[in-house]
């Protein structure tokens, strides 16, 4: 199972994982509760239920670089393109704009 935070604006707004059934994603409780959060996208809006899917979530799958960037990311660190969870991991932790996903080890959380 690979895991990472998902931050809004540096702050801790929850955690995407990857396991056997597919993709997780779910808002932190902590985060729900501040006045006046927001959603990391329309298509993720708030809840306290986790949001399951098949392929990951289209949001992220929109932060992977795309063209001559995910070319050198794919040779730089020898990631498959279609490891899109991989490539997420690897090059959106200081994304253009509000979110940023931070890579987890397996006994982080």
């Amino acid at each position: 199972m690979r895991r990472a935070e998902i931050k809004m604006h540096n702050q801790l707004a929850g955690w995407l994982k990857e396991d056997e059934n597919g993709y997780h994603f779910q808002y932190a409780a902590a985060y729900l509760r501040i006045k006046d959060s927001k959603p990391i996208s329309l298509t993720l809006p708030l809840q306290e239920k986790e949001f399951t899917s098949k392929v990951l979530f289209s949001f992220f799958d929109g932060l992977i670089p795309e063209g001559w960037l995910l070319d050198i990311a794919e040779k730089n660190w020898k990631l498959n393109s279609r490891d899109r969870m991989g490539l997420l991991l690897a090059c959106c932790k200081d994304c253009i704009g509000a979110v940023g996903v931070h890579p987890l080890e397996e006994n982080e959380e």
